[in-house]
């Protein structure tokens, strides 16, 4: 079972989400159409999914910030300049963790809040950090869900306002996380301060008459 991946359902095209939801639009998510990248980029994109810090990002967007393209680009920021991110609305976006498991992902953006105790539009990146417990398998989930007609889509390219917006919010998490790295270290082993020695200077004596 794999996260992030999902196809439009007015024509099947394969997507990435990057962000399950939009700050400030929880009925909207960013994602990636597959068939707009070039090789190179597909195979980088595909392989970051697949990867751990893929799959364990909430928002796949986290780990893009962090993922060179083959010719050195950042992921994310290439991705974005080049208007392959585009903004829609999830109830026309359809999760394929599986073959044969589907849920929308409007539908898996409630139950993801519903169990962290929150509302939708407190996943978006940034938003509610309320400790999360352990979600049910997305392929149960699919299977007590119907999938309800999708809506036409209206696609709309991510602003450089948004995703400066995503990016504060990203420095700010990793700013207090590396705060409290740097306590954890202080715990264990203290920074030892060291001592400069101040050297006298030499009292030239004088001969005697």
């Amino acid at each position: 079972m794999l996260k992030h991946i999902g196809r439009m359902v007015k024509n099947g095209r394969k997507v990435i989400v990057a962000y399950k939801v939009v700050p400030n639009e929880p009925d909207h998510c960013i994602v990636v159409t597959t068939e707009n990248l070039m090789a190179e980029e597909h195979d980088t994109l595909i392989k970051l999914v697949e990867s751990a810090a893929g799959q364990e990002a909430d928002d796949l967007a986290t780990a893009m910030a962090r993922t060179p393209l083959p010719d050195g680009r950042n992921m994310l920021t290439a991705f974005h300049t080049t208007g392959k991110m585009v903004k829609v609305p999830t109830n026309t976006v359809e999760m394929t963790p599986t073959i044969q498991s589907k849920i929308m992902l409007s539908e898996l953006n409630e139950v993801i809040a519903q169990q962290r105790g929150v509302t939708v539009a407190d996943l978006a990146v940034g938003g509610n950090t309320a400790p999360k417990p352990a979600a049910a398998p997305v392929s149960a989930i699919a299977e007590a869900v119907a999938v309800e007609p999708a809506q036409a889509v209206t696609d709309g390219v991510l602003t450089d306002e948004d995703l400066a917006r995503q990016y504060r919010s990203q420095a700010d998490r990793l700013s207090k996380e590396a705060a409290e790295l740097r306590r954890q270290a202080e715990e264990l082993a203290p920074t030892k301060k060291q001592t400069t020695t101040v050297k006298k200077p030499a009292v030239k004596k004088t001969a005697s008459a």
